[in-house]
């Protein structure tokens, strides 16, 4: 999706979002000059107290209820839309990395997980929603802050969908791994600036989803890239994972699998 870079980046850029600037562009060469933000990310934040943390956060979100509200030329392609297929293929990511090539589960013990009806409807659900943009990888890394302000980067996956996806990709980052409480006053400032409280059922649905997603990535990354940074994240996305769908029709599909990750 790297192609997917420069027209979106031209759009955000038109829409006034805090992006990076395209200094250069050579398309033919394939070939760009991208301004360069520093490197203080959010996730270097994170051990910075609440108060530091907190205008950073805000900016972020003011960024994400503006993409909520920005209509994009007509001619400009995206990456394919979350529909029910995209998020059936993020659950097969997950088996396939997480449980079988990282955690050695067989095809026969997975099986009957996959095809558990809850994760189908929970694909259906939300793919039959109403799509707005979306950066598809709003999580701490992607954040750059620079005088005091959130700027958006690695958005050549953007593409239509649930802003609840978003929303849930940042307050249940495994890089930062918020508290409870901080997860509560995330979503009450997501509330001041939206006027709107995500549903609660669709805002855990779109955790589960990302939170499988992630995983999958962090088994793909650990175990077929030997990148063993990311083993580190795989505890608590796990933990963060198991609370949301505890309790839930989702748990039967997914905790057989978190159980096995020590």
């Amino acid at each position: 999706d790297n192609s997917n870079y420069l027209p979106v980046a031209e759009f955000l850029t038109n829409a006034k979002f805090n992006v990076p600037h395209v200094l250069y562009d050579n398309t033919a060469r394939c070939c760009a000059l991208v301004e360069d933000l520093g490197d203080t990310d959010l996730h270097a934040m994170r051990n910075e107290s609440w108060q530091e943390r907190e205008p950073i956060y805000r900016s972020a979100f003011e960024q994400l209820d503006k993409l909520f509200y920005t209509r994009p030329p007509k001619d400009l392609e995206f990456q394919p839309p979350f529909d029910p297929e995209m998020y059936v293929w993020e659950q097969e990511y997950f088996y396939d990395n997480l449980a079988e090539i990282h955690l050695g589960m067989s095809a026969g013990e997975t099986q009957p997980l996959r095809n558990h009806p809850a994760l189908r409807q929970m694909a259906d659900g939300l793919g039959a929603s109403a799509r707005h943009l979306v950066h598809r990888d709003f999580q701490s890394q992607n954040i750059i802050v620079k005088d005091k302000i959130a700027y958006l980067i690695d958005f050549q996956g953007m593409r239509r969908g649930r802003q609840e996806y978003d929303l849930a990709s940042l307050i249940f980052d495994p890089y930062m791994n918020h508290s409870a409480d901080e997860r509560e006053k995330l979503l009450d400032m997501w509330e001041d600036i939206s006027e709107e409280r995500p549903a609660e059922d669709i805002f855990k649905k779109c955790a589960t989803q990302r939170l499988m997603q992630a995983l999958g990535a962090y088994g793909n990354l650990v175990s077929n890239k030997n990148d063993e940074w990311f083993a580190q994240h795989i505890p608590t996305a796990t933990n963060l994972l198991r609370e949301v769908v505890t309790g839930t029709d989702l748990a039967d599909p997914i905790l057989p699998v978190l159980d096995l990750i020590k």
